[in-house]
């Protein structure tokens, strides 16, 4: 059926006539008006914004796949809900707390708060159009139907009551509003539905709020490749829920709440249960926003506003579904080409050999360092294999590893317990405040204690976002450490889906560095002087703005690439202003937030801002200097290049230079140089698809319009691939 659905479905007698499709246009926030320095910087939440636009535009590409462009539209909703989580609710604590200090662009936090939702309701409006009048008609041609209530045949409809009956009304639980039963708390991002029904007999109306459970589907495959929305159904359904009333009105309504934790952290004796306390204070945090329908009536949203003491710009309007990460669950769909091209992750090949010859990973390192670029080489092959062997050997003496991230089921964990079990030293460093991991991390720290393993918390004020594992092993002659440094969390699920890099190394100095920033993360003592790392907070401003200034001494022969998710840190964007000034070149590969200007006369003529969005989510950093290694004309002794490449877990981000531990590894094997120097190659090409930030502060596409390839990341793996030969090891 190649038609819209004919959701959301009629709630009362008022036109639902469709809104006309609504252009995709590459949309920005309007940039305020600002004077003087205000306009050296951009805005970080409406850089933010415009980065989720950009994502938005992957749901209209016409070169991808249309179930990889459905996701699309899943992460872009689940992106915003986010940003309202944490930054909405922010701004928000900001002002009630009556904190106007602006940013470095020159907006309050009730400033940004107006251009916010100034901005959301075209952004809605743009997702809209290009899920329910692009997407849904090209994937019903294709052969997957969305479907309204209406839409279903009697033969459908006698399935769907039999299986409400059975699955769906048992779970059910209507909450009436009445003076026995005040409003019911709703929580966050429940979506539900919001009824009006009145008694034909006394004429007396009453709300009642009805929460769509999570048990069930939210897209309910009625026949081979046709879908229903379950709330469609469960509408359908109300009279039997509501005996004897008149259901007047219903619309479907999903609320935001601010998701931040405020734990006092030098107050709290025992941070565990302080964190644990606060995540069930959590629910009842505010709510920031709320959605409904585009067509609800104006009795229904005044109620909600009213009661989760919003305001009508906190209201967001929706003509398809609300909440579309249900998207996600159409990838279930045995459909290979409504997809992506599978690219299966390779072995890297010195570890391939290892494999062959029944050598273990150990060994490898000892004769050289490992560069590993995920999830073009695999996750589970290196990482968690090192972490195995580690857990298993006996000549392992103690295993300590940061965790910031693990996500649910991890092999990771089961070695690291497996080894306490066996009598190994292990120590893991939980970051408890990992924002929406908070519960799982908690739950992890408990479950690695019992097992025996020391586990800590991290410094009191400071997140500890680093990504270092350190392995004592005794291997006859000596101790020696083994290390990992990466640029992503130790999380088996995000690593098959972010890029990121890391390196295996037994180098002494690194291992050195690595053991006195545990000793610190764990024990009491001062931060030291770390010869071959560079650690914040202590020393990694000061050092790479250091690089810069170095690398603008060489004027217009300089030139700085740094690859990041995010720049918004005003002192390292006015370090690369100073040395654009001076004709130093600057590439910046940023996905996601960037407040630095670009290409703008007598700022930053010589700053190119590029963003790369794909399949993968651009994860790593890697930051080069061209001319780091060369000191009054001639090359530092050691150096194999000219240049500085650094990899690790810091954006340049306040957060990341001055409230976190963060950890960032020099790569110098020319062998994983040419690596790191192909990666930004492949990002920078001329002819690739990406997208790049022009003066006026608009995001424009390049490359080819009609396809999405060539593509970095495309290309990253077909090279990946031909390299993956197992050399001798």
């Amino acid at each position: 059926m190649n038609q819209l659905p004919s959701w959301p479905a009629p709630r009362d007698s008022r036109s639902t006539d469709t809104p006309p499709p609504i252009a995709l246009p590459l949309a920005r926030p309007d940039r305020a008006q600002r004077s003087g320095a205000d306009q050296r910087f951009l805005n970080r939440e409406l850089s933010w914004l415009s980065f989720n636009d950009r994502v938005l535009e992957l749901a209209s590409e016409p070169g991808i796949p249309l179930l990889e462009r459905a996701r699309f539209c899943a992460i872009v909703s689940t992106n915003l809900d986010e940003f309202f989580q944490v930054r909405v609710g922010a701004l928000k604590d900001q002002m009630a707390a009556g904190f106007d200090r602006p940013t470095p662009d020159g907006r309050t936090p009730a400033q940004q708060i107006d251009d916010i939702m100034a901005w959301v309701p075209g952004f809605v409006k743009r997702l809209d159009a290009a899920f329910a009048d692009r997407l849904v008609p090209a994937l019903a041609e294709a052969g997957v139907v969305l479907i309204g209530y209406s839409d279903l045949d009697e033969e459908e409809v006698a399935a769907l009551d039999q299986w409400f009956e059975e699955r769906v009304y048992p779970v059910l639980t209507p909450l009436a509003v009445d003076p026995g039963h005040p409003f019911p708390y709703i929580s966050d991002l429940a979506l539900s539905l919001a009824i009006n029904v009145a008694d034909p007999d006394t004429g007396d109306r009453r709300f009642a709020r009805l929460k769509v459970p999570n048990v069930l589907p939210r897209l309910v495959e009625v026949a081979v490749g046709r879908f229903l929305p379950v709330e469609e159904l469960i509408a359908a359904k109300l009279d039997t829920l509501f005996v004897g009333m008149i259901v007047e009105e219903w619309t479907p309504f999903r609320v935001s709440r601010n998701a931040d934790i405020n734990v006092e952290e030098d107050e709290a004796d025992d941070l565990l249960e302080a964190v644990e306390t606060e995540l069930r204070r959590q629910r009842f945090n505010k709510a920031v926003r709320l959605e409904v329908a585009h067509d609800v009536g104006p009795e229904l949203r005044d109620l909600l506003v009213r009661e989760l003491e919003l305001t009508h710009d906190d209201v967001t309007y929706h003509r398809t579904l609300i909440d579309l990460s249900c998207l996600l669950d159409l990838m279930a769909i045995d459909r290979p080409d409504l997809k992506d091209e599978p690219w299966p992750a390779v072995t890297a090949g010195r570890l391939v050999a290892a494999e062959d010859a029944d050598r273990p990973i150990f060994e490898v390192m000892r004769h050289r360092s490992i560069l590993l670029h995920h999830p073009y080489e695999s996750f589970s092959t290196s990482i968690e294999e090192f972490i195995a062997q580690a857990a298993n050997d006996s000549k392992v003496k103690s295993i300590k590893m940061t965790m910031y991230r693990a996500g649910g089921d991890s092999a990771i964990i089961r070695s690291l317990i497996r080894a306490a079990e066996q009598g190994k030293q292990v120590a893991v460093l939980v970051e408890l405040k990992a924002r929406f991991d908070e519960a799982t991390n908690v739950q992890w720290a408990k479950q690695l204690e019992r097992a025996g393993v020391h586990v800590v918390y991290g410094m009191v004020g400071l997140k500890t976002h680093s990504k270092v594992v350190l392995v004592v092993r005794d291997d006859g002659d000596k101790l020696r450490r083994y290390c990992h440094i990466g640029t992503g969390n130790y999380n088996a699920k995000t690593a098959k889906n972010y890029e990121d890099l890391g390196l295996l190394t037994c180098d002494k100095a690194i291992g050195d560095d690595v053991t006195e920033l545990f000793n610190h993360l764990t024990g009491y003592s001062r931060a030291v002087d770390y010869t071959t790392l560079s650690v914040a907070p202590r020393d990694l401003r000061a050092q790479l703005l250091d690089l810069i200034e170095h690398e603008a001494s060489f004027g217009a022969e300089g030139h700085i690439t740094l690859k990041c998710n995010s720049i918004a840190d005003q002192g390292m964007v006015e370090a690369l202003y100073a040395a654009s000034a001076v004709g130093t070149r600057i590439d910046l590969v940023v996905r996601g937030i960037c407040c630095a200007r670009a290409g703008v006369p007598g700022l930053s003529e010589n700053i190119r801002v590029r963003s790369v969005l794909g399949r993968y989510l651009e994860h790593s950093r890697i930051y080069r200097f061209a001319h780091g290694n060369v000191m009054e004309g001639e090359r530092v002794p050691g150096a194999e290049s000219d240049a500085v490449h650094l990899i690790g877990s810091a954006d340049l981000m306040p957060r990341n230079l001055d409230r976190r531990v963060e950890v960032m590894v020099p790569i110098e094997h020319s062998r994983h140089v040419d690596w790191l120097d192909q990666a930004l190659d492949f990002a920078l090409a001329d002819d690739v698809v990406a997208w790049e930030l022009q003066p006026d502060d608009s995001w424009t596409r390049i490359g080819p319009t009609d396809a999405f390839e060539p593509h970095p990341q495309e290309r990253m793996y077909r090279w990946t691939v031909e390299r993956q030969t197992p050399p001798s090891t």
